[in-house]
């Protein structure tokens, strides 16, 4: 796939989740990035179950409504995808010059992806030339083939090109180092909860230490509400989403704190895997991002287990919106923002970056 170029006055990031499509168009005319479209808009429930799609057509219709919403009329897309049927990692392997390395990556990802090699599209970065013994660390890249092309077909169908397809937490990190000061060697944690899934990536040096995907989002919390509560789906999602509060607030915090075990469970094991690689042996902030961003009190009771701060993207806050953006969507995005963070990054992309 062609990367964007440098020429291009604009790019368009496509985020397909569970239950929303997110789209960020950036103006690159300028020194600084300029935010001159988004859209938000929901999938109905039945589209995609589980991270699996099962009505096409529904979350075709998504996609070209959430384009048309944003006000785009750019065909070329960058999007991206997540979940199990991806695998980032860090290997080491003898030291070659590119071209080879491009040729033995094969080989060396047969000993550390769980697929069939022949079922994969594979890529690498070489994170550090020399790690002694004449040997490099290279950050490898395997997706399901047919994942990525199910979801390029998707993006196709809807009437838009794919130009590239990224990985959900790269967009994250993306759209992090693109809007804040050098991190340096501080450790951070990029957590994106999404409905179903949590992608999280932990970075120094703007170098991925750790990255996985953990089955539970935002979806477990308005299940919690709804059943503890004797709420409807759209009442539970509505106080997780934060537009609607409830009379119990103190009932509301302990179902939280209690439905968010299992995220806190990754986040721990994930902490828990950077000690035994030697890489860190704590993170020095979190970030949170996603549609799961905004249940309320998750950031304050995430920061006591884990005894750290816990902060909310502000990515798309950092980003000056367009003279022409529509007021009523000026108005929202500070509300919307976190659920933006990968559809930005992903429009953030540029070439060689």
């Amino acid at each position: 796939m062609k990367l964007l170029s440098r020429k291009s006055k604009t790019s368009v990031g496509l985020d397909i989740g569970s239950s929303y499509v997110k789209v960020v168009e950036i103006d690159h005319s300028k020194s600084d990035p300029i935010l001159k479209n988004y859209a938000v808009v929901k999938l109905p429930p039945e589209a995609i179950v589980e991270g699996e799609i099962m009505d096409r057509s529904l979350v075709i219709e998504g996609i070209q409504n959430c384009m048309a919403k944003a006000g785009v009329d750019k065909k070329d897309v960058v999007t991206a995808v997540s979940g199990r049927a991806v695998i980032v990692k860090k290997i080491v392997m003898d030291k070659m010059n590119p071209d080879d390395a491009k040729e033995a990556i094969f080989w060396e990802a047969e000993q550390h992806v769980p697929f069939d090699i022949d079922d994969v599209c594979l890529d690498f970065e070489v994170l550090r030339e020399d790690v002694g013994a004449n040997q490099m660390e290279i950050l490898l890249v395997a997706a399901k083939k047919e994942m990525v092309e199910t979801h390029a077909s998707l993006v196709k169908d809807a009437g838009f090109t794919p130009v590239i397809i990224d990985v959900d937490s790269f967009a994250i990190q993306n759209a992090y180092e693109m809007t804040h000061e050098e991190l340096g060697s501080r450790v951070a944690g990029l957590i994106n909860i999404g409905s179903d899934v949590t992608n999280i990536n932990i970075i120094q040096n703007n170098i991925p230490l750790f990255t996985r995907d953990v089955s539970v989002g935002s979806n477990v919390f308005i299940e919690a509400i709804q059943r503890e509560m004797g709420l409807s789906f759209e009442e539970a999602e509505a106080v997780v989403n934060g537009t609607t509060q409830v009379q119990d607030e103190e009932k509301c915090r302990k179902i939280i704190s209690d439905a968010c075990e299992e995220l806190s469970s990754g986040i721990n094991r994930s902490i828990s895997f950077l000690k035994t690689a030697g890489d860190a042996d704590q993170l020095d902030e979190a970030i949170l991002s996603g549609g799961g961003a905004r249940v309320p009190g998750l950031r304050e009771i995430l920061s006591e287990k884990h005894g750290i701060e816990f902060k909310v993207n502000d990515s798309v806050s950092k980003v000056a919106p367009g003279d022409k953006m529509d007021p009523e969507a000026a108005a929202d995005l500070e509300r919307l923002a976190p659920m933006l963070t990968v559809s930005l990054g992903l429009a953030l992309r540029r070439e060689g970056n």
